[in-house]
């Protein structure tokens, strides 16, 4: 394989600073999924944690970096994960933190970003303005600005979600990934096509916000104008070259999804594995419904990947009954 960004050896010593509450997390067949998928179904779960998505991987490594010798002070952009993971990680090592996200973000990830002492600041925009706002800050007072995806400890703190999946020797003949930015997709795709170059990597992004997919299909960087989906988390406009670059050695393939698939496989994880979460999480069984012929008699697995969700939406989506406790 060419090389990627990524380095094996810094991806092993992530596991060392990595905060041992958002490692080893259940990786587990979910027979519950297969009658209506087709497949044998693992799904690997990043949500059982403090900041209930896999992004404190990556917030952990640059936290510590920067605790060891940089600015005391952070900011970032976030659609509101990777904000309360900065938040949740900063905290722990005394750093100031400002995170900038749209005033149009789910008010649960962003009210979770107050709750961890982070400074939030809202912009009239979408993900990519909150980006342009946050590396403004990050000049004028002079901080760490802390890039998702294009940074590569956030990418290789993800790239231990890889780790962890070929380190229980694969059964596994696909892995199925939700690609946003592409830190999630770039880290674990490098490390399995590093251990286990016969899995094939697929990434998923939904059809209404498809820059990223559309740019590995054309080997160049493809931006829109604008998203239109309830995948927030996924949902940017403007793919990095960098990023790309690393995409385009390590994914196998990248599909879109319509809505409607996305919001059946969060009703299925919901009603099959007791499983709720956000739209972002669902796109992997998404691909499946979308392709079973694809699929059939394969061994999947998909990572679930964040459960940050705004919960009136989430019952407007899938017409649940109200969760107990929510």
């Amino acid at each position: 394989m060419q090389e990627t960004r990524l380095d094996t050896g810094r991806i092993r010593a992530a596991r060392r600073v990595i905060d041992p509450i958002f490692l080893d997390t259940p990786l587990y067949r979910c027979e519950a999924l297969e009658p209506d998928l087709g497949c044998t179904v693992s799904i690997k779960l990043e949500t059982a944690n403090p900041v209930r998505s896999f992004k404190a991987r990556g917030t952990e490594v640059v936290t510590s970096l920067l605790a060891d010798k940089g600015p005391r002070a952070v900011v970032c952009a976030s659609a509101g994960n990777l904000g309360q993971a900065l938040a949740w990680s900063g905290r722990g090592r005394g750093l100031d933190v400002t995170v900038v996200a749209s005033r149009f973000a789910p008010a649960a990830k962003l009210d979770r970003i107050r709750a961890l002492d982070a400074r939030l600041e809202l912009v009239d925009g979408d993900f990519d303005m909150a980006r342009e706002r946050a590396a403004a800050v990050a000049r004028h007072d002079g901080i760490r600005l802390v890039e998702d995806s294009l940074d590569i400890e956030t990418c290789e703190g993800a790239a231990t979600i890889g780790l962890e999946l070929v380190d229980t020797v694969p059964s596994f003949d696909a892995v199925l990934i939700a690609l946003g930015g592409g830190a999630l997709a770039t880290g674990v795709g490098h490390v399995v096509k590093a251990w286990a170059p016969e899995v094939e990597v697929i990434c998923v992004q939904p059809q209404g916000a498809p820059a990223m997919t559309h740019s590995w299909r054309r080997r160049r960087v493809v931006t829109t104008d604008s998203t239109d989906t309830i995948a927030d988390g996924v949902a940017g406009r403007r793919p990095i070259p960098a990023v790309l670059d690393d995409l385009l050695l390590v994914a196998d393939d990248a599909v879109l999804v319509q809505e409607a698939s996305i919001i059946a496989g969060m009703r299925m994880l919901l009603d099959h594995a007791d499983l709720v979460v956000e739209p972002s999480a669902a796109l992997g069984i998404a691909a499946i419904l979308e392709d079973r012929d694809r699929f059939a008699g394969r061994n999947v697995v998909t990572i679930v990947c964040g459960s940050n969700v705004d919960v009136d939406a989430y019952h407007r989506w899938i017409g649940a009954a109200p969760i107990h406790g929510s």
